[in-house]
C-alpha cells in the first residue's frame, strides 16, 4: 500500500500527502520534521505526545546540530554522527551539509568515508542501500524492485541508480560489502551538489565476494564470505542487474562506481550503447581533470594541443584521463586520435608504456595500447634508471613535459629531483596535478611543489589542501574532485532524459566547469583553478544546462525542452532541503 506521495514533479513539493501517523511518521527520515512539526500537524498526525512543546524552525534545528557537531573531535566520529542525523531527518541533514559544505565534505566523502568503509562491518548499525548478493541471484529483480518502492515511489519514478561491486574503493582496494557506503556517499553528493531528490535515488552494492583476506578472516564481516566471482559467472550476474534496470527503471541514469580495472571500462563499453550510463572512474576523473587543465592553460594562455602530458598511473583512472584529453583534442582541434595520443606519455608499474615490454613483465591491456610508445622513440634517451624501461624521472628528463598528472596512489612519487627537472624545461611554469587520494597517497604536496619550482607552478590536488604561502603571496589550491562534474552530468542527463551519455556531453560539462575558474576570471595564479565548494550548486546547474542542451543538439534528448527555458527547467528540477506542509492522505 502506498503510504505517502511527493506529487508529480521531482523538485520541491509545497504539500506532501501521507497516511503515516505518530511514531511511524517520526521514524521516516524523508518525512520526519522532528520538533519542526506545526501545532496543526501535531494534532492531525497524532504527534502531540511524542514531541516537546516548543516548535523549532529548520534554522533552529540546524543550529542545534552545528553545536553538537563542533563538540566532536575525530573525523570518523563526525562521519558517524552525520549518518545518524541522515537516518533520522534527511531535510535537516542536507540543510546542515549545504550550510557547512566546505568543512563537511572531507567528512562525508574522501578521506573520512574511506576510513568508515574499511571498518564497515565493525561499526554497522543500520542498513542503508540495496544489497544484491551473488548467492541470491534469482531474487535480484525482486530485491531491487522492493528497494525502489520504500520511499513511496514506483520504479519509473527513480531518476538515478548508483552501483558498485566494491573492488577498487577510494584507493584502498577491495572492500567487499562495505562498498555500499560509497554508493550512499556519492548519492549524498548528487543531492547536495545537484539537487537530485533523495527519494528518487538508489544506492546499490553487488556483493560478488571479496579477495580481501582480512575481510574473509574477519568473524564480524557482514558480506558474502567467498572469493570474488569472476569470468562468465560475474558477467552474467552484472548482466542480470543491468537488464533489470533497463526493463524496470526506464528513466534512470545508471552510474557505475569503483569497479576494478579489468571490469570498469569493459562494462561501460558494453552497456553504454543501450542506456544512459556513466562510469565516474573512467569518465568523471577524466572530465574534472580536463576541466582543471583547461583552466590552467587559459591562465597560461596556451592550448591543450601544444602540451606534452605525462600521466603517472595507467589504470582505470589514468587511462580515463588520457582518453578524455585525447578525445577533447580530437573534438577541439580536429586532429586524429593517433596524433592526439602522441602528446601523452603514460607511466605505470614497469615504467613508460612502450612496445618493448613483454607479457611476462607486464600485460599491456587493450585500453592502454593507444598510448604505448614505440621502442625506437626511447632508444636514444639517456636513462638514469637501471631498469630497462624508462621510469618517471627518465620520462620527465627526456620527454620534457609541460603537464604532469598523478593517479598512481603512490604517495610522494613526484619527488624534488623530478619536479625540479620538469620546471627547468618549462619556463612558463609546469602544470602538476597530484590527484591520488586520500591525502596520504598524494604524489606530492602543494607546499613542496611551490618550493621546488620557486613558486612557478599551477597545482590542483585530489584531496583538500590548505592554501600555500610562498614569498609574499597566498595560493589557493584547487581540489580536482569529481563531485564538481559528475552531479551536473547526471542532472543534465536526467532532466533531458538523454538516451545516452555521450563523449560530447562530457566535454561540454568540462568546459562549463573550467569557465567558472576564479584563476581564469582574474588571470591571477594565486586564485584557485576551480570554483569554491560554496559554488557547487551553481556549477552543477551550469554543467547540467550545457549537458542537456548538447543532448538536444545531438538528438539524444527524450524530453522536449525549449533551450530558452533550460535554466528554469533545470532549477525547477533541483530539490532544496525545505520542509513541505503535510496533509492526511485520503483512504
Amino acid at each position: 500500500m502506498k503510504t505517502h506521495t511527493y506529487g508529480e514533479k521531482p523538485g520541491n513539493q509545497p504539500i506532501v500527502e501521507t497516511c503515516l501517523k505518530g511514531q511511524l511518521l517520526l521514524n521516516h527520515p524523508l518525512l520526519n520534521k522532528g520538533s519542526a512539526f506545526s501545532k496543526e500537524e501535531r494534532d492531525q498526525f497524532e504527534l502531540a505526545s511524542l514531541l516537546p512543546y516548543t516548535h523549532s524552525s529548520l534554522e533552529d534545528q540546524t543550529a542545534r546540530i552545528e553545536e553538537q557537531y563542533k563538540q566532536l573531535k575525530s573525523p570518523i566520529v563526525k562521519n558517524q554522527f552525520l549518518q545518524s542525523v541522515q537516518q533520522q531527518n534527511e531535510v535537516l541533514f542536507y540543510d546542515f551539509i549545504l550550510r557547512n559544505l566546505e568543512e563537511v565534505l572531507p567528512i562525508i566523502y574522501t578521506p573520512t568515508e574511506g576510513e568508515f568503509i574499511e571498518s564497515y562491518s565493525h561499526v554497522f548499525r543500520r542498513p542503508r542501500g540495496i544489497y544484491l548478493n551473488y548467492p541470491e541471484a534469482d531474487e535480484l529483480e525482486t530485491v531491487l524492485l522492493e528497494g525502489a518502492t520504500q520511499n513511496g515511489l514506483q520504479p519509473d519514478d527513480i531518476d538515478l541508480i548508483l552501483v558498485t561491486d566494491s573492488q577498487e574503493i577510494l584507493g584502498i582496494g577491495d572492500q567487499g560489502v562495505g562498498g555500499v557506503a560509497i554508493s550512499v556517499a556519492k548519492l549524498i553528493l548528487y543531492t547536495t551538489m545537484a539537487g537530485i531528490h533523495p527519494a528518487r535515488v538508489l544506492p546499490v552494492v553487488l556483493d560478488v565476494g571479496t579477495d580481501n583476506e582480512n575481510l574473509l578472516k574477519d568473524p564480524l564481516y557482514l558480506g558474502w564470505r567467498h572469493k570474488r566471482v569472476q569470468g562468465s559467472d560475474y558477467d552474467e550476474f552484472v548482466d542480470t542487474f543491468a537488464k533489470c534496470v533497463q526493463k524496470n527503471f526506464k528513466k534512470a541514469f545508471l552510474h557505475w562506481e569503483d569497479f576494478g580495472v579489468t571490469n570498469a571500462r569493459r562494462l561501460l563499453q558494453k552497456y553504454r550503447p543501450s542506456m544512459s550510463t556513466f562510469n565516474d572512474d573512467v569518465q568523471g576523473t577524466g572530465a574534472i581533470t580536463l576541466a582543471t587543465l583547461l583552466a590552467a592553460l587559459k591562465v597560461k594562455e596556451e592550448e591543450l594541443q601544444d602540451q606534452k602530458i605525462v600521466i603517472y598511473g595507467a589504470g582505470t583512472a589514468g587511462i580515463g584521463v588520457a582518453d578524455q584529453l585525447r578525445s577533447y583534442m580530437q573534438y577541439k582541434y580536429d586532429i586524429s586520435a593517433e596524433e592526439a595520443a602522441k602528446k601523452i606519455w603514460c607511466v605505470d608499474k614497469p615504467g613508460l608504456l612502450n612496445d618493448a615490454i613483454k607479457d611476462d613483465e607486464y600485460k599491456l591491456s587493450d585500453v592502454q595500447q593507444p598510448y604505448v610508445r614505440p621502442k625506437k622513440e626511447i632508444e636514444q634517451w639517456e636513462l638514469e634508471s637501471k631498469d630497462k624501461h624508462p621510469q618517471l624521472y627518465d620520462v620527465v628528463k627526456n620527454a620534457q613535459p609541460t603537464v604532469l598528472i598523478g593517479v598512481s596512489t603512490q604517495g610522494g612519487a613526484f619527488n624534488e629531483k623530478t619536479v625540479r627537472e620538469m620546471a627547468e624545461h618549462c619556463p612558463s611554469g609546469p602544470v602538476i596535478f597530484p590527484l591520488s587520494n586520500p591525502t596520504r597517497l598524494a604524489e606530492a604536496t602543494p607546499k613542496d611543489l611551490f618550493q621546488w619550482t620557486d613558486g612557478n607552478v599551477l597545482v590542483a590536488t585530489g584531496s583538500p589542501f590548505d592554501p600555500v604561502h610562498y614569498g609574499d603571496k597566498e595560493y589557493q589550491i584547487a581540489e580536482c574532485n569529481n563531485s564538481f562534474v559528475y552531479p551536473g552530468i547526471g542532472l543534465g542527463c536526467i532532466v533531458s532524459r538523454a538516451k545516452h551519455c555521450t563523449d560530447e556531453m562530457i566535454m561540454v560539462a568540462a568546459e562549463a566547469v573550467s569557465n567558472g575558474s576564479p584563476a581564469c576570471k582574474s588571470k591571477k595564479r594565486t586564485n584557485s583553478l576551480l570554483p569554491g565548494i560554496e559554488e557547487a550548486r551553481q556549477v552543477s546547474m551550469r554543467v547540467a544546462i550545457a549537458v542537456a542542451n548538447k543532448a538536444i543538439e545531438l538528438g539524444e534528448a527524450r524530453n522536449n525542452i525549449d533551450p530558452d527555458d533550460m535554466e528554469k527547467t533545470v532549477r525547477d528540477f533541483m530539490w532544496d532541503p525545505k520542509y513541505p506542509d503535510y496533509k492526511l492522505m485520503k483512504a
